[in-house]
């Protein structure tokens, strides 16, 4: 029984030892996970920081790219606005030298003579007919092309005098100029819209007949100024 007492007393004994080492023990172990804890964490924001300075490398570089793209728009503005004041003071200088001439200088440009025009529509000639007569006008004098045409055999040359006289007529009066006095600058004959007949023939046939139609006109100007 004794013994037994003693090995109780030193059980007894031995248990609040065990209980101090197996504390230890577990401080040790948290002290190892805490440390173990803080390296990874320490670890996941090195790498953190590793992925994320690539980002701010090409964030600034794309920063430094939009600052040259806003400085090089800024320079072409500038450069434009610099081309157009030029240009502008150019057109200035341009219209100051225009105005500071002298009004001699305009007075030395030839005057354009003046042309009068008449025009017949729908004139009952063929064309080829009516040109043949006006190559014969064309140039001459309006008294050596009325009476060429007042002797012309030439159907189309009564049609071509009326036109040359009421030509002359408006000179008189719409330009005050003299009649008598004007040359024809030009005559042309163009082709109108044609009639279309038709003449009944033997064996119940018919035959066409084109009844063509003519546009004159004229142009006259004074005879001084050949």
């Amino acid at each position: 029984m004794a013994d037994e007492n003693d090995k109780k007393a030193k059980a007894d004994a031995e248990k609040p030892a065990k209980k101090a080492a197996a504390k230890k023990e577990s401080k040790t172990a948290k002290a190892e996970s805490s440390s173990s804890k803080k390296e990874s964490k320490a670890d996941a924001k090195q790498t953190t920081a590793k992925k994320a300075a690539p980002k701010a490398e090409a964030k600034k570089e794309t920063a430094a790219k939009a600052e040259s793209k806003k400085a090089a728009k800024k320079e072409t503005k500038a450069a434009k606005k610099e081309a157009k004041d030029k240009k502008g003071d150019a057109k200035e200088s341009k219209k100051s030298a225009a105005k500071k001439e002298p009004a001699k200088a305009k007075a030395k440009a030839p005057a354009a003579p003046p042309v009068v025009r008449a025009r017949a529509r729908y004139v009952r000639v063929a064309p080829r007919k009516a040109r043949l007569v006006a190559d014969q006008v064309r140039g001459l004098h309006i008294e050596q092309a009325l009476a060429l045409l007042q002797f012309s055999p030439r159907g189309a040359s009564r049609d071509i005098q009326k036109l040359i006289e009421s030509a002359a007529a408006n000179a008189e009066n719409n330009h005050d100029l003299v009649g008598d006095e004007m040359r024809i600058a030009s005559i042309t004959v163009d082709e109108g819209p044609t009639l279309r007949r038709y003449r009944p023939r033997a064996l119940g046939r018919a035959t066409p007949i084109n009844k063509r139609t003519s546009h004159i006109a004229v142009a006259l100007t004074p005879a001084e100024d050949e």
